[in-house]
């Protein structure tokens, strides 16, 4: 657990003597970071706020959508960063649990503990850090932190937006090369369009649901006193999540278009391929005929006494091979 506010104070407190703490005076705030939570931490931080029985229980299940609701006067988020890993073409997500209150905000990874491709921790920050303004932080921005806890909760909110960007990106460029792929004949893109697909299916799921976390602060505005300037700045989250989730939209249009090619050009080389083989099967099929009528045990056959019976016979079989050859190649068979 980290814990800090926004000048000098108890750094290694427990939970409870650091909200007491931050309760003090009204321009102390406290946060606690659970880098890899377990029960006993969730126990504690429960007993410390004076949690509801659901919401504590909620804090210890991983694998959540994203969320938001309120028990009294804590607000209680789910949140989904994402990651894109380029070595496997594979869409990485970390889930957060936020819990914000009166002089405090505390934040759990549940499976993860990067946001926007770095270290949560490094991002919020330690009380050290903040006072100093030695490293960038969530927390750099003073005249932000004014407006209280829910100022971080948006800052935060903004750097796991800001984090899909490198996302789009990576399966921009996985789009691209599928596309060639396709085109190129490739006959292994199929699996790969469906492996796309799925990470931007998830994706999109993930930011639709972040889109209803974002409409439904933004309809506490007025019920909960929230200061104009912070209404901005999640106007401008807001802004930049329905860019990403209008993008994500985009990519899943596409690759379900470019399945549609590749069904389509696959479609296409099976009927030249059955062209070819019909084309063949029809020029063996002419001196097969043939073969089979001589070679039927008939008494009275007047070619079977012919001298030139049998090369007759070949030069037909050869005759019409070659004659179904010349047809089917001009009508681009063969």
């Amino acid at each position: 657990m980290i814990s800090g506010r926004l000048s000098d104070g108890p750094h290694d407190a427990t939970i409870s003597e650091s909200l007491s703490y931050a309760q003090d005076s009204p321009d102390r705030t406290v946060i606690y970071l659970f880098p890899a939570p377990v029960p006993k931490d969730v126990h504690e931080l429960a007993q410390a706020w004076a949690l509801h029985p659901v919401l504590a229980e909620d804090l210890l299940h991983a694998g959540q959508r994203p969320k938001l609701e309120r028990y009294g006067e804590v607000l209680f988020l789910v949140v989904r960063s994402a990651r894109y890993i380029d070595e496997t073409e594979d869409v990485d997500f970390s889930e957060f649990h936020v819990l914000v209150r009166p002089h405090a905000v505390a934040v759990l990874c549940q499976d993860g503990r990067w946001i926007d491709g770095a270290d949560a921790t490094e991002l919020l920050g330690d009380a050290a850090a903040v006072a100093d303004r030695s490293s960038h932080t969530l927390l750099d921005d003073e005249h932000l932190l004014d407006l209280g806890p829910e100022a971080i909760l948006y800052r935060l909110l903004d750097a796991i937006v800001d984090g899909y960007a490198p996302v789009l990106r990576g399966l921009a460029v996985d789009k691209e090369q599928i596309e060639r792929q396709v085109f190129g004949g490739d006959a292994a893109v199929a699996e790969r369009i469906y492996r796309l697909s799925e990470e931007v299916i998830d994706l999109q799921q993930t930011t639709s649901s972040l889109s209803e976390v974002l409409d439904a602060l933004r309809r506490g505005f007025t019920r909960y006193g929230i200061p104009e300037p912070l209404q901005a700045y999640l106007q401008d989250v807001a802004d930049h999540l329905t860019r990403v989730d209008i993008r994500v939209s985009e990519y899943r249009d596409a690759l379900a278009q470019i399945l549609n090619v590749n069904a389509t050009l696959v479609a296409q080389r099976q009927n030249e391929d059955m062209k070819k083989i019909s084309g063949w099967a029809a020029i063996l099929f002419a001196p097969t005929l043939i073969g089979s009528v001589y070679g039927m045990n008939f008494d009275h056959m007047p070619e079977l006494h012919w001298m030139l019976g049998y090369p007759l016979a070949i030069g037909m079989m050869i005759a019409f091979g070659a004659v179904l050859f010349v047809i089917f190649r001009r009508k681009k068979w063969m």
